[in-house]
């Protein structure tokens, strides 16, 4: 097994380098054993994946920091590869508490987070812009302390929660960079023109989303585009769910198991489950 220092680096240098990285999204140990498998180079933990895993809803502070960090170690444990953690506002609303989360992030192994404005009260949604700033630059010098490479990423969530402000959402960008973010991400964006006018807007890597319904744009457009990292979200969890929500509607509503047919057999998850 690499060092979380060795992790870190490569991290590191997949941002670094030219063209683009997919990094999909566990939820659990048995997703990441399954995606490390297959060529990826770095894995990220998705909180929606695993709020639908424990049965709550995401995004609205339903699950604690501790259970989000013993979720992340798990899937530290399952793989050799790089490992960073959607950590949704730092599990705190102020600057101290989010410096503290990113600290105990890299205790576990992460080598990298994200850090995002969204408050968890649907009635004020996004952090005033000041405080959200200051909640990044507490991340950013957490970071900057461990004795291993962390890459930060600071998520303006305008879109996710409807705000699709494009304007408000490049000037928290362009802060967060300032801050001392290492990576710019705005989930939600979902045309060529948003996404080539956030990376042509801001001088740090850009993640970009994809898996969202009703957006069809391929790697090697967003490579074009200058997008240099591509997360999936929830949207493998949401998959899998959905395979299994229609093979449980097909038993009750029809009294077939067609499904079985596409699902994966026995033999090669138990194989690809071996160590």
């Amino acid at each position: 097994m690499k060092t979380q220092k060795e992790k870190g680096e490569i991290f590191q240098s997949l941002h670094q380098r030219s063209g683009c990285f997919v990094i999909p999204n566990p939820w659990d140990a048995g997703s990441s054993k399954l995606l490390s498998g297959m060529g990826f180079e770095a894995l990220a933990t998705t909180s929606a994946g695993l709020a639908f895993s424990l049965g709550k809803s995401d995004g609205t502070n339903g699950v604690s920091m501790d259970q989000a960090l013993a979720n992340a170690s798990d899937i530290v444990q399952a793989t050799d590869l790089p490992v960073s953690a959607d950590l949704e506002n730092g599990y705190h609303d102020e600057p101290d508490g989010v410096f503290n989360t990113i600290t105990n992030a890299a205790k576990i192994g992460l080598v990298g987070g994200s850090i995002e404005d969204a408050t968890g009260d649907s009635s004020n949604p996004i952090y005033n812009f000041d405080l959200a700033v200051e909640r990044i630059k507490a991340a950013a010098e957490a970071a900057k302390k461990l004795s291993c490479p962390f890459v930060l990423t600071a998520r303006a969530e305008n879109f996710l929660y409807g705000r699709p402000d494009l304007k408000d959402t490049i000037r928290r960008l362009q802060a967060f960079q300032d801050a001392g973010a290492d990576v710019l991400y705005a989930p939600g964006l979902k045309s060529h023109d948003e996404i080539a006018t956030v990376v042509r807007e801001v001088d740090k890597p850009v993640n970009v989303l994809m898996g969202l319904a009703g957006v069809s744009i391929t790697v090697q457009e967003l490579t074009d585009l200058g997008v240099k990292r591509i997360s999936l979200g929830s949207s493998l969890n949401r998959a899998a769910l959905g395979a299994f929500l229609k093979a449980t509607d097909e038993i009750l509503n029809k009294g077939s198991f067609t499904f079985s047919e596409d699902a994966a057999t026995y033999a090669d998850l138990n194989e690809r489950f071996s160590d």
